[in-house]
């Protein structure tokens, strides 16, 4: 029985990650921040760690008799000061200096699709760089490049249920984001696959258009669409810069994913109006 860190394990994909692994067998010994935050996961995991990716000290053995480090580590909204260079690029650097030490087999990390493409947006270089010391590292790993998680599609439910969505551009972009479950699963499939770069989506392709529709009809409400011209958002961009690198770099990012076709191999089972009549159940 293979031995699985899952670093990332309170977030989205990380808690999905842990169900999946145990439920095929695997010895489960999640990372957390502070303990207590996975109180209530089921299946459990083995093992639960405490440590900071961001604080080397705290992961010392944490990767003791460990066969594989899954990491899905990285930050949206800004803790503590910290950068996207700092959690994503050097947390998880952290993380592999210390699953080198230990002689872990192989490392699973999940980036960005088109990532090379997008390396002058603050959070994907973070990514990128990061992936180059992982290729250099010698370990045998799995680059997961997901199109997009079913919580970031979140912000158009949200916006929908305000009554009206924003769209940047168009809205003729097309993506297949995929769901939680289905994107740990095949996360899981790759502690035994040979590949050392994995690009997937979800099983329905859609314009942003037809996503915000979507958002509307789960709620029953008028569909009521707004496109934000591109000017707009770099202006948007620059101001927000003045006061916060952070979130104006975030807003450029989800500009760019918006604005460009953002398709992979679809995967799972998964459909998005499915999320959001849960998420409306769920109100």
């Amino acid at each position: 029985m293979k031995r699985v860190l899952v670093a990332g394990a309170t977030g989205y994909l990380g808690r999905f990650v842990v169900k999946e692994l145990k439920s095929r067998g695997y010895f489960v010994r999640a990372l957390s921040r502070a303990s207590g935050k996975l109180d209530g996961l089921s299946p459990a995991p083995d093992e639960v760690a405490v440590g900071e990716v961001t604080r080397p000290e705290t992961l010392e053995g944490i990767c003791d008799s460990i066969d594989v480090v899954f990491s899905s580590v990285g930050i949206t909204r800004q803790k503590d000061g910290l950068t996207f260079k700092d959690v994503d690029y050097q947390g998880n650097k952290n993380l592999l200096d210390a699953a080198k030490r230990a002689g872990v087999k192989k490392f699973i990390y999940v980036s960005v699709v088109d990532g090379p493409q997008l390396r002058h947006l603050d959070i994907v270089r973070a990514h990128e760089d990061f992936v180059d010391k992982l290729r250099e590292s010698g370990l045998e790993h799995t680059v997961v490049r997901a199109t997009g998680f079913f919580s970031d599609m979140g912000e158009i439910y949200q916006m929908a249920q305000k009554g009206r969505v924003y769209l940047f551009g168009s809205g003729d972009s097309r993506c297949n984001p995929i769901h939680g479950a289905d994107l740990a699963a095949r996360c899981a499939d790759a502690i035994e696959d040979n590949e050392s770069e994995v690009v997937v989506g979800g099983p329905e392709t859609m314009t942003w258009r037809k996503i915000a529709k979507v958002a509307f009809a789960a709620q029953s409400k008028p569909a009521k669409l707004t496109s934000v011209p591109l000017w707009v958002m770099s202006l948007v961009i620059s101001v927000t810069r003045l006061f916060s690198r952070h979130n104006a770099e975030l807003v450029a990012f989800f500009t760019a994913m918006a604005t460009r076709d953002v398709v992979g191999p679809a995967f799972g089972k998964h459909t998005l109006a499915e999320h959001y009549r849960s998420l409306e159940a769920a109100r």
